[in-house]
């Protein structure tokens, strides 16, 4: 119903901001990672949203990008995890550490996250894999090489590589890749 709000940032109170749209005010609870990267208070803001109706609210998620607001909505639909579990999980782990870690069907990376047990996170892989990994598009849009560099490199970081193996990794990879696609040559770059 609510998909997109661009508006003015009035209030930031983890995990939840308020932005001002025209004189409305929307509460919008948003995963760690965006955050941290919203701008100061007073300043123009535009998210992807996810509206949520329940029997006793109604609750609106926003994300600064189309994979994170795609990653939440395959949480939510899995039997046990709620909107708050989807969130939670969002601001453990990037969205490409979480479409590594279904890949890898890592399990131990994603009980890392609070709230999350074995039973849960077993669940999650399963029921992820296949609709969360190479195929989810792992940035918003037009994103420059730089933030697909970062993501490549904290993925690879996550994987417990050192930052120094991860940055050499990078160099190798052809310019213009994109994160998913980078992260599988920088693996097997590494590999080696």
């Amino acid at each position: 119903m609510i998909g997109k709000l661009t508006g003015t940032l009035l209030e930031k109170n983890p995990p939840q901001i308020l932005i001002d749209c025209h004189g409305v005010g929307y509460e919008v609870d948003v995963p760690m990672s965006t955050f941290y990267n919203l701008p100061a208070l007073g300043e123009k803001i535009s998210l992807l949203t996810h509206f949520v109706v329940r029997e006793d609210a109604q609750l609106l998620y926003g994300f600064g990008s189309a994979a994170e607001r795609e990653a939440f909505r395959q949480l939510v639909k899995i039997s046990g995890i709620g909107p708050r579990t989807a969130l939670s999980v969002l601001s453990g782990m990037s969205v490409g550490d979480l479409a590594q870690a279904v890949t890898a069907q890592d399990g131990a990376r994603i009980v890392k996250v609070p709230g999350i047990g074995k039973k849960t996170a077993e669940r999650l892989l399963l029921e992820l894999k296949g609709k969360l990994g190479a195929d989810l598009p792992l940035s918003g849009g037009a994103t420059a090489v730089g933030d697909a560099a970062s993501d490549i490199q904290q993925a690879l970081m996550a994987l417990g590589y050192n930052e120094k193996d991860a940055v050499a990794a990078l160099k190798a990879l052809p310019a213009g890749v994109g994160v998913s696609e980078g992260i599988k040559l920088a693996l097997k770059a590494l590999a080696k």
